[in-house]
């Protein structure tokens, strides 16, 4: 590849969809566009990076591997696990809220959810007798 190309003309290149080169930049594998929109354009610094990246998978290893291998492509590094809350509200409704926020964010949540399972939770109890609403 001599000249800047457009996304499917590098896909070609690549032997790779053009979704697959999306999901890439995406993660930080592989730098943007040097402009983007219609007129996107990639160089041949995009093709050996992915030429790489497809190397490195023969390899067996995992994509979160190869970002920390390559140093992230543009800076970014793959996206780290987060622990989740999961706050059951009802029966049909299920709340996940992420476990590193501040204990005064936390505290704000639980009590929004309260409110918010009060206002869904079904008329009937599990006696059948009609609850009270406020």
């Amino acid at each position: 590849m001599k000249a800047p190309t457009t996304l499917a003309e590098l896909a070609e290149a690549a032997g790779l969809p053009a979704r697959t080169i999306r999901f890439y930049i995406t993660r930080g594998l592989l730098s943007g566009p040097l402009k983007s929109g219609r007129s996107a354009a990639y160089t041949a610094e995009h093709l050996a990076r992915l030429n790489r990246i497809k190397r490195l998978q023969a390899e067996g290893r995992t994509l979160t591997d190869i970002a920390r291998t390559l140093g992230g492509g543009s800076g970014e590094s793959a996206p780290s696990a987060t622990a989740w809350w999961q706050h059951a509200i009802a029966d049909d409704v299920m709340v996940w809220v992420r476990a590193d926020a501040a204990p005064w964010r936390i505290k704000q949540v639980r009590t929004a959810l309260d409110g918010f399972a009060r206002q869904v939770a079904p008329a009937n109890d599990e006696t059948g007798k009609e609850r009270e609403t406020k």
